[in-house]
């Protein structure tokens, strides 16, 4: 029922809302392997829109210098996000909680830097152009071919998040989350278990960034500023930590929070005088929403549903037994 009702979708929505799925496809990539490093793992990082812009500039990177098909730049990207996610990695052996946090900093600035010092040698002032791709002679030139490329990454995301947090690794991952020096006593490789962690998020975070620069067709360092990492942590949090399906929720909720807060303000009297508002308003809210989970509902969306779906049992349950008794 679920695919069908997604395969339909793209027939009946606006080219709008089609676009505003992909956004939220997208965001659900790197949400997701944010969230087996930190809700799981236990790692901390900063630095995941780094790793987005490492995706994104090398497929960029790839397709103008050398003519490399957009799609065949997808496994590069992730192989790329391997290297980066063992090289930063490291620190995270020694470094822990907050240090560990702003020593991923790093990768964020280094990838920015080298990325802007690229565009700037190569003339590439306002961003580097990607062409659509083409698939037997099909070009994706709008919305709603990639709609269906991007469901599909995100299940294949999520299904190989969750296989891999059944097997062994992930069980390790969980120890480690718990306490480190009790994982080891289970006879956890506690290094190897950490840098396995970097190098597989960073490599879905990198694939992540080579779709999101396939899609827009745009690379450039002004996409990927330091709030887009704040906003990752945000989305796990929102969504409830240590939950795949709140990963994928935190990242549906505040994809779709500046338009529905842009929707909400146009329908104020005198929503012309608004229009250059809009950007503090938004990082306001957002500001909002994050202290009221994190004081209100720490458990995210996964422990607001969670609730609710108690609750409604328990009244179901109510009423069979009043009618039983009547």
């Amino acid at each position: 029922m679920i695919f069908i009702v997604a395969s339909t979708i793209p027939l009946v929505a606006t080219p709008f809302q089609i676009d505003l799925l992909c956004q939220v496809f997208l965001a659900c990539i790197g949400s997701l392997s944010l969230m087996v490093l930190t809700g799981f793992a236990g790692q901390v990082s900063l630095g995941h829109a780094g790793l987005i812009a490492a995706g994104a500039f090398t497929t960029g990177i790839l397709v103008k210098e050398f003519n490399v098909p957009v799609f065949s730049t997808i496994p590069v990207a992730g192989a790329i996000g391997m290297i980066l996610g063992l090289v930063f990695g490291l620190p995270s052996l020694r470094l822990r909680g907050l240090y560990l946090a702003v020593s991923t900093l790093a990768l964020y600035f280094a990838v920015i830097y080298l990325g802007g010092e690229y565009e700037t040698k190569r003339g590439f002032s306002t961003g580097i152009l990607i062409a659509p791709p083409s698939v037997l002679g099909y070009r994706f030139t709008d919305a709603r071919g990639w709609y269906f490329i991007l469901l599909a990454a995100v299940i294949l995301v999520f299904w190989g998040a969750r296989n891999l947090l059944a097997s062994r690794t992930g069980r390790a991952w969980g120890a480690l989350h718990v306490n480190e020096v009790v994982a080891a006593a289970l006879g956890v490789n506690v290094a190897r278990a950490k840098l396995m962690a970097f190098v597989v998020t960073s490599a879905a975070t990198a694939v992540g960034g080579a779709l999101f620069a396939s899609y827009r067709g745009f690379v450039s360092v002004d996409a990927f500023p330091l709030m887009l990492s704040v906003q990752y942590v945000a989305m796990i949090i929102v969504g409830g930590m240590g939950s795949l399906v709140g990963a994928v929720l935190g990242a549906v909720f505040l994809t779709i929070l500046p338009y529905a807060i842009e929707a909400s303000v146009a329908l104020l009297p005198g929503a012309s005088g608004y229009a250059s508002q809009i950007f503090a308003v938004n990082y306001a809210v957002f500001g909002l929403v994050m202290i009221a989970f994190l004081v209100l509902e720490p458990g995210g969306l996964v422990a607001i549903g969670r609730r609710i779906r108690v609750q409604l049992e328990t009244r179901r349950v109510r009423v069979r037994t009043l009618e039983k008794v009547s």
